[in-house]
C-alpha cells in the first residue's frame, strides 16, 4: 500500500482549497496517511482528514504521548535513542515517517527548518516530494537536489543564512548526490 507522508510548518494552521484538493487525491486513491502530532499544518491535515471521515491514517508520536489526534486513529511512537529535546528530539519521529512512507507531501512556510530538513531526509532517501510552498502559493516537485536548491532560491536571505547554519545545508547540498554537480544556491527574492 502507497504510504504518503504529509507534514509542514508549525505557523501553517489553515489549509486553502488549493491543499485540500491534494489530500482529497490521496484520499480518493486510498493511500496510508502518515503524519505527525504537531500544532500548525499536522493539527490542520488531522482536522480535514477528519471530516473527510478518511480512516487509513497513522499519527507519528515521540514516546508515549500524542500532542494532537483528533480522528483517534492508530498511532506510531517513536522512542528517543538518547536525551533530546526541540528540534532535535522531533526530528527522530519525522526521520522515522521519511523512511516509512513512499512519498512525502510538505506544507512550507519557507521558514520552518523541520519542514525543510523533512524534504531533505525524503530527497537522501529517493523519495519524491511535492511541496506547497505558502509564500508563493505555488507547488514544487522536489525530486532532486537541484530541484530543492531552486526552491531554496525563493526563500529570504535570513531564512537561507539560518539554514545554513542550523542544518548545515550546504554541506547537504554539495554531498548529498555525487552524480550532481557542486553547486552554491543562491538567494533570488526579495
Amino acid at each position: 500500500m502507497t504510504k504518503v507522508f504529509i507534514g509542514g510548518s508549525r505557523a501553517a494552521s489553515k489549509l486553502n482549497k488549493a491543499l485540500k484538493h491534494r489530500i482529497d487525491n490521496i484520499i480518493e486513491k486510498g493511500y496510508e496517511i502518515l503524519v505527525g502530532d504537531a500544532n500548525g499544518a499536522d493539527k490542520a491535515v488531522q482536522k480535514y482528514i477528519l471530516e473527510k471521515d478518511y480512516k487509513n491514517v497513522v499519527v507519528f508520536c515521540m514516546e508515549n504521548q500524542c500532542r494532537n489526534n483528533i480522528g483517534h486513529w492508530q498511532t506510531k511512537h517513536i522512542q528517543a535513542i538518547e536525551n533530546k529535546s526541540g528540534f532535535d528530539y522531533y526530528s527522530i519521529k519525522d526521520l522515522e515517517m521519511a523512511k516509512e512512507a513512499d512519498y512525502g507531501f510538505m506544507i512550507w512556510d519557507a521558514k520552518s527548518k523541520g519542514t525543510l530538513n523533512n524534504v531533505i531526509n525524503l530527497l537522501k532517501l529517493n523519495k519524491k516530494t511535492l511541496v506547497y510552498f505558502y509564500p508563493g502559493k505555488k507547488f514544487y516537485a522536489i525530486i532532486t537536489f537541484d530541484n530543492l536548491k531552486y526552491l531554496l532560491s525563493k526563500c529570504s536571505k535570513e531564512s537561507l543564512e539560518a539554514f545554513k547554519k542550523e542544518l548545515d545545508l550546504s554541506e547537504i547540498l554539495n554531498t548529498s548526490k555525487s552524480e550532481q554537480p557542486r553547486m552554491e544556491f543562491t538567494y533570488e527574492g526579495s
